[in-house]
């Protein structure tokens, strides 16, 4: 279902409410993010953060709240008076293993233990600002819910920032366990803030949006020797070092970059204990990235062949394991250009950007293989900043204009309530 033009006089009355209501939840916007800035928790641990949403979404009078979803997902349903279709909104609560950079009042000095290492944990992506802002929606839309036509799901995810090792768990998990049943949405609207833009400015892109994650592991296996005599064993170091060079050339010049971009990135390279001794055995791990689940695939077999000829030919074994992660994150074209009008309306039309592809992934994917969906980003730059000399997501050194917040909470509020509306028409 996609929506059609929703009636001016039913906008005009529903848009000044939403945005007098969240004036009004601005100061409590502020605190909920600073709160959970300052503790932070990671993938599929948020005890704390599922507890005080779900403290929230009781007390403002959800018709339903699900606790202990995927774990620590929180899902809350929201009837309307009025009869009409069904609308999800996501936000993902969990950190990273980050130890915090920025000098802040509330920045967090939160430490834990991750995958058996001792880390940081911060927001170094900014889910505590999608957390705060979908609490803030949910409470806006209560507030209209004599006006309001069908049903809000709030869907408060653990872990898009992946599981620990060896456990399930985000976008995926929530899904298997229901999220998107009883009711079953006809669109779904989520947000991401960014580094990449100026403090509310709104970036959006129909289809494919952000890439496919794979994550890839290469174990070279040579016959260990003394490195003085290398002819008496099999040297898995120069061979691994033959397939890094190697794998740069399945993307520049096995794939065809005019139709999708692509990447392949080996990011840890770990043998050897001496500097004398050759080793049995280095592993390589790395990331693959395509917008293109065909070409993903072509990618997969290309690497897998390549990696597996040069060991051969160097007299070494190779293994090859390459984990799916997350799809190709695509943005309906339909529902995207139907919701245009609303991202414009909030903000301005020339605070809305058509951004380029983003090789960055996100487990939204997995909502959208079921629901229309249309994903967006909200930047987080001080005006004065340009936003190329700003630290990334995923930098200890991230930093959030909160001037950012409040646009987060009017943009889902109005997307949720003029799809509800338009789907009504």
């Amino acid at each position: 279902m996609h929506p059609t033009t929703p009636q001016p006089a039913a906008l005009a009355t529903l848009a000044s409410q939403i945005d007098s209501a969240a004036a009004a939840l601005e100061p409590q916007l502020l605190a909920w993010r600073r709160d959970f800035h300052q503790h932070p928790e990671l993938g599929n641990r948020e005890f704390r953060t599922a507890a005080l949403v779900a403290q929230h979404l009781q007390a403002i009078g959800l018709d339903t709240v699900r606790t202990g979803v995927a774990h620590t997902g929180v899902v809350g349903v929201l009837h309307g008076a009025l009869p009409g279709a069904v609308v999800a909104l996501r936000a993902d609560m969990d950190a990273l293993p980050v130890a915090e950079q920025v000098d802040l009042p509330f920045a967090s000095r939160a430490r834990t233990v991750w995958n058996g290492e001792e880390v940081g944990v911060m927001h170094a992506c900014g889910h505590d600002c999608h957390t705060a802002i979908l609490m803030a929606v949910a409470q806006v839309l209560v507030g209209l819910r004599a006006q309001l036509r069908g049903s809000v799901v709030f869907l408060f995810q653990p872990a898009e920032e992946l599981p620990p090792e060896g456990e399930e768990g985000g976008a995926k998990m929530m899904i298997a366990e229901g999220a998107l049943q009883n009711p079953t949405p006809q669109a779904i609207f989520g947000l991401h803030v960014t580094s990449r833009l100026p403090v509310g400015v709104i970036g959006y892109r129909p289809g494919p949006t952000m890439a496919s994650s794979d994550k890839l592991k290469i174990t070279v296996l040579g016959r260990q020797t003394h490195g003085a005599a290398p002819w008496l064993g099999v040297d898995p170091i120069v061979t691994a070092a033959q397939v890094v060079l190697g794998l740069q050339t399945v993307v520049s010049r096995q794939i065809d970059l005019t139709r999708e971009p692509a990447v392949v990135t080996i990011g840890a390279i770990k043998g050897g204990v001496r500097e004398n001794i050759i080793p049995d055995s280095v592993e390589l791990r790395g990331t693959i990235r395509s917008f293109d689940e065909a070409m993903r695939d072509q990618i997969h077999s290309s690497v897998t062949l390549l990696a597996e000829s040069v060991a051969r030919g160097s007299r070494a074994e190779c293994q090859v394991c390459i984990t799916r992660n997350y799809p190709v994150t695509v943005n309906d074209p339909a529902l995207t250009a139907a919701m245009l009008p609303t991202l414009q309306r909030v903000v301005g039309a020339e605070r809305v950007r058509l951004v380029d592809k983003v090789t960055g992934s996100e487990d939204f994917s997995f909502f959208q293989r079921l629901v229309p969906g249309l994903f967006f980003f909200v930047g987080v730059v001080p005006e004065a900043q340009a936003p190329d000399t700003a630290a990334p997501n995923h930098s200890p050194r991230f930093f959030v204009d909160e001037a950012c917040l409040l646009p987060g909470v009017r943009t889902l509020a109005h997307l949720a309530c003029d799809y509800l509306e338009s789907a009504a028409g």
